[in-house]
């Protein structure tokens, strides 16, 4: 049995994700901040609820603890949790708000592969999915036919960008696991005020994939449902 760990999984990709993976046999452990919509989540999807908030080391240590004592490892781990951008003009950004957006995005990615890395090699064939954007590509925000060269985020973009590159120095410092990005690609959420032309199940798509892959599937990727997303 594949038991797979997720990130911000009480509401959009995460509980798309979570719902996907049970339905294909996979305990599913729903991790989120609220305990009230997690349990909620968890019980609508025939998964257990694990409380983390990926900003705070006590937390992401004490979950990683309780994954210890029920279930003793994971196989997949999906980073999901992210925050958009504040509602500012790009010329009004501070370092409070650069923080905050990182402290999720990529810092809380860390934190929490830090601390389930163990329960990973526990693993016969351990994986981590990371969950970045288009917007984390310079190609593709670059690309004038493409919705994401039209986007100001400042922080966000460099948050994803940044996620990337950890992804990549990642699959290269830990051989023994298979870490992977995915550009979920422009979905329907509340990240976005659903404004996304994709629903959650298409935007879930590369994750499932990553998930699911057999064993001796590549490393160090970015994709999206389509293929191969360029750096």
């Amino acid at each position: 049995m594949t038991i797979t760990f997720i990130t911000g999984a009480n509401k959009g990709l995460g509980r798309e994700t979570a719902r996907r993976l049970v339905e294909l046999g996979h305990t599913v452990l729903v991790g989120a901040r609220d305990p009230e919509q997690g349990t909620a989540a968890a019980d609508a999807l025939g998964a257990r609820f694990v409380r983390i908030d990926v900003t705070d080391d006590a937390s992401v240590a004490a979950a990683a603890a309780d994954v210890a004592a029920h279930e003793g490892r994971i196989d997949v781990l999906v980073n999901n949790a992210g925050v958009a951008e504040p509602g500012a003009d790009p010329a009004g950004l501070t370092a409070a708000d650069a923080l905050a957006v990182f402290d999720v995005n990529l810092f809380g990615v860390i934190r929490t592969t830090t601390a389930f890395l163990p329960l990973l090699r526990e693993s016969a064939d351990p994986v981590v999915v990371n969950v970045s954007s288009g917007l984390g590509s310079v190609a593709v925000t670059h690309e004038p036919d493409r919705v994401e060269s039209t986007v100001v985020a400042p922080l966000y973009t460099s948050s994803k960008a940044a996620l990337v590159m950890l992804t990549t120095q990642y699959a290269k410092a830990f051989k023994d696991i298979r870490v992977n990005a995915v550009d979920p690609g422009y979905t329907a959420t509340d990240l976005n005020a659903h404004s996304g032309p994709q629903t959650v199940t298409e935007g879930t798509d590369a994750i499932v994939r990553l998930a699911t892959e057999p064993v001796g599937s590549g490393t160090g990727r970015f994709i999206d449902r389509h293929g191969p997303v360029p750096w």
